[in-house]
């Protein structure tokens, strides 16, 4: 029998993460063969290559997480994780289902698609700060930032494989199995969810249920300048850069005039980008901010340069440098906040984390949408460019202004002075200890 899993896969020594893990992987997939298939939907059947609309589809689906914040925060941090995942993964699947059923008779409209992307938008809404919080009762503190960036490499993993997959059989087969198959790939994450030795889940304690605790989130990340800059930075770049669905589909179907088969395989290129900044990050200790600088200015230039290209393999190029800059940024701030967030505290700020890196999808997508049908998706991707590079000036500003912290404000702020990144909640403690011995 082999010893125990050493470096980038040490979290899968655990029973639970293997579950979780295989279970993921398949719902991945399903999950990236139906966004493939939605957008391809709506872009060349239900309307005339009109960008605004999928913006207007995304902004429905990402929506939610931003109008029920005070819903979902409390939510995350006061009900039982595994139970609230049961509940909002048969939720996703049974919507799966019903537009998959519309789709196959030929009696979708282009408003099922708005109202199924809505409800499956209330629903995530729920389910993603209950599931990013979930990871750190599959494998505690020590193993939570390697589990964070092996559920992207799961993520990203699948990206390479559905889109690839959808596009095959929207060409062959329709959009409407593409859902239908989706829908029986929750059956993979539910096997798992059931499956989990409860025994051995690395319960928190829960945070008591008082009024003002929903405000109580926002007062915790005011307090925070690193918490404050990492949010805003990501509202820049996740309003009008995360737009891979508006950028990569008026791309091939408007600028090289390419069919469904293409447009799966560019969404499955920016993936291998992707899995490759994710195995990077799993191989790393503790994430640092000033990772998150480095991750927004390649994103920016990736925008840029994927903006000029003149064919879609150098296109393609383009993108494995904008998904392995993309995600080095969004896995850094989802690790950097679980890491130096309080655990009675964790479900609320991720809440808000989730809500700005989902939830301002309505405010950017139909920008971008709109200026990918008024003056082109090259410029549609400038803004993505210029969005990253603010974000940079963010990010500087912080380093600059706090880079000469005291010991103590820096335990204050969630960070270790000696090696710059966020301090566990034994180390915090241990800090805290120490300020009291001294007064």
């Amino acid at each position: 029998m082999g010893g125990p899993v050493k470096g980038t896969f040490r979290s899968l020594n655990g029973f639970n993460y293997r579950i979780w893990a295989g279970g993921a992987i398949v719902s991945n997939v399903g999950t990236w063969m139906q966004r493939i298939a939605q957008g391809w939907l709506v872009l060349t059947q239900l309307t005339h290559n009109n960008a605004t609309a999928i913006g207007v589809v995304m902004a429905l689906q990402f929506g939610p997480h931003l109008l029920l914040l005070p819903l979902t925060g409390f939510a995350a941090d006061h009900l039982e994780r595994r139970k609230l995942l049961i509940g909002t993964q048969a939720a996703m699947g049974t919507l799966a289902f019903g537009l998959g059923i519309l789709t196959i008779t030929g009696l979708v409209q282009l408003w099922h698609v708005y109202l199924f992307a809505f409800l499956l938008g209330c629903v995530t809404g729920f389910g993603s700060p209950a599931r990013h919080t979930f990871v750190s009762e599959l494998v505690g503190e020590a193993d939570l930032a390697n589990a964070v960036a092996l559920n992207s490499t799961s993520f990203n993993a699948a990206r390479m494989i559905g889109p690839a997959i959808a596009g095959t059989l929207i060409a062959s087969v329709g959009s409407g199995w593409v859902f239908l198959i989706n829908a029986a790939s929750f059956v993979a994450v539910l096997c798992s969810l059931v499956l989990l030795r409860v025994s051995e889940l690395h319960v928190q304690s829960r945070a008591f249920r008082t009024r003002g605790s929903f405000a109580a989130g926002f007062r915790y990340v005011w307090k925070r300048p690193d918490l404050k800059a990492i949010l805003l930075m990501l509202f820049l770049i996740a309003t009008f850069g995360l737009n891979f669905q508006i950028f990569i589909s008026t791309m091939s179907v408007t600028v090289f005039h390419a069919g469904a088969s293409q447009y799966g395989f560019l969404t499955s290129v920016m993936a291998i980008g992707t899995v490759a900044g994710a195995l990077l990050a799993a191989e790393r200790e503790k994430p640092h901010f000033a990772l998150l600088l480095v991750g927004a200015v390649i994103f920016g230039f990736g925008c840029a340069l994927a903006a000029v290209m003149p064919n879609a393999w150098l296109f393609g190029i383009a993108l494995v440098i904008i998904g392995a800059s993309a995600l080095t940024f969004t896995n850094s701030t989802n690790s950097l906040m679980q890491l130096s967030t309080e655990p009675v505290m964790r479900g609320r700020v991720m809440a808000i984390r989730l809500a700005i890196a989902m939830g301002c999808t309505p405010i950017g997508a139909p920008i971008v949408g709109w200026v990918a049908d008024r003056f082109g998706p090259r410029w549609a991707l400038g803004i993505g460019a210029a969005s990253s590079f603010a974000a940079a000036i963010v990010g500087i500003h912080h380093l600059v202004k706090y880079s000469g912290l005291s010991v103590c404000d820096a335990g204050h702020f969630g960070f270790s002075i000696d090696d710059g990144g966020p301090m566990t909640d034994s180390q915090r403690s241990d800090h805290r200890a120490k300020e009291q011995e001294a007064t």
